[in-house]
């Protein structure tokens, strides 16, 4: 049984994630029946590392300016020491897990990404684990730090590193398929009080195609009435 069918969550992420990090917890959450998208920040690609090496390439799906947390039903964070740092400096990703946060999402977090929420502003008063080496940052955000595999505190669940993806890949599917329920409820009644456009969609190869005739078709119009204009002007 897929515990996580249609469950959408956001993988949010940039280049210098952690490979294993990002790459296992997805496969387990699509062999679950979850929606993934990765979100970052810029279009394209980013690349993964394997500790300090180079890692494989993973694609973009949206940017954090195509969505908005309430799109998802889920988030999660990978680590490593490149990405959550430069997330942390981008307005735009805390945002996102502000927001995220604040619709009570549940939340899978591993190795350095809690750097982001702590430049979020959420950890006071929370409980957590991390990378080991970052554990004076979350103690001086305010929050609680253990040295677990993993860590369990309300819609959140955290992991130190690699070493324990069995156990945080366990709490994450159980987490999530936990708050389904209730995060679809809460989306619904934020819906229907508040409409908003419809969702993202990545684009298609036909949507894609659509720009080109488009722009033939503008280029066209500019033309004819271009020519209209100097067959009057010479009348």
């Amino acid at each position: 049984m897929r515990k996580l069918k249609g469950l959408r969550v956001a993988v949010l992420a940039t280049s210098g994630f952690e490979q294993v990090e990002l790459t296992r917890p997805v496969k387990k959450l699509q062999r679950q029946g979850a929606e993934v998208t990765v979100v970052s920040l810029l279009p394209g690609h980013i690349r993964g590392m394997n500790h300090m090496l180079p890692g494989k390439k993973v694609r973009v799906d949206a940017t954090l300016r195509d969505v908005k947390a309430a799109d998802f039903d889920a988030v999660l964070l990978p680590g490593g020491l490149i990405n959550p740092d430069t997330l942390r400096q981008s307005a735009l990703a805390k945002d996102f897990v502000h927001d995220a946060d604040s619709l009570n999402l549940p939340m899978a977090i591993i190795c350095h990404a809690p750097w982001l929420l702590i430049s979020a502003g959420l950890t006071e008063g929370r409980t957590l684990t991390s990378w080991p080496g970052i554990q004076d940052d979350v103690k001086n955000s305010g929050a609680m730090w253990r040295d677990d595999e993993m860590v369990r505190d309300d819609n959140w669940v955290s992991s130190r590193g690699p070493q324990d993806l069995p156990a945080f890949e366990r709490a994450m599917v159980e987490l999530f398929a936990e708050k389904m329920p209730e995060v679809r409820e809460r989306l619904r009644h934020a819906q229907d009080e508040h409409p908003v456009a419809a969702r993202y969609h990545p684009a298609t190869e036909e949507s894609g195609r659509r720009w080109p005739r488009l722009l033939a078709g503008s280029l066209a119009t500019a033309a004819i009435s271009f020519g209209v204009r100097r067959l009057a002007a010479s009348r």
